[in-house]
Parts: structure tokens; sequence; C-alpha cells
């Protein structure tokens, strides 16, 4: 009985035609409509922007 190998670095030419193939696929079978979301955010911006470089300007100094 032989036993035939290839090294981790050979080329396998069924190989790369399969992924070939498999790349080549279009998968359209995903919905394509947007996610419509209804609601409302609201964001802190906290301290004015003279408060964050004054304590920028106190960080720097220390």
């Amino acid at each position: 009985m032989d036993v035939y190998t290839m090294s981790m670095g050979a080329y396998d030419e069924d190989e790369h035609e399969r992924r070939e193939r498999q790349a080549s696929r279009v998968d359209a079978d995903f919905d394509d409509e947007r996610t419509i979301y209804h609601g409302k955010v609201e964001y802190d911006s906290g301290e004015s922007a003279e408060e964050l470089l004054d304590q920028f300007e106190q960080i720097k100094s220390n």
C-alpha cells in the first residue's frame, strides 16, 4: 500500500479551485430591508468647553 502525502506548503489545485468557486458565489438569501428604529437618544455633554480646557491645563501642569 502506497501512501502519498503533501507537505504543508504544497500546491493543491483542487482545493484552489474549490476556494475560487466558494469565493465567487454570491449569497443573495439575506434580508435586504433596512431596520427602522423608533426612540429617542439623549446625551449629557457634561462640562462646558471652558471648564474642560481649565481641567486640561490643570492636568498638564501636574
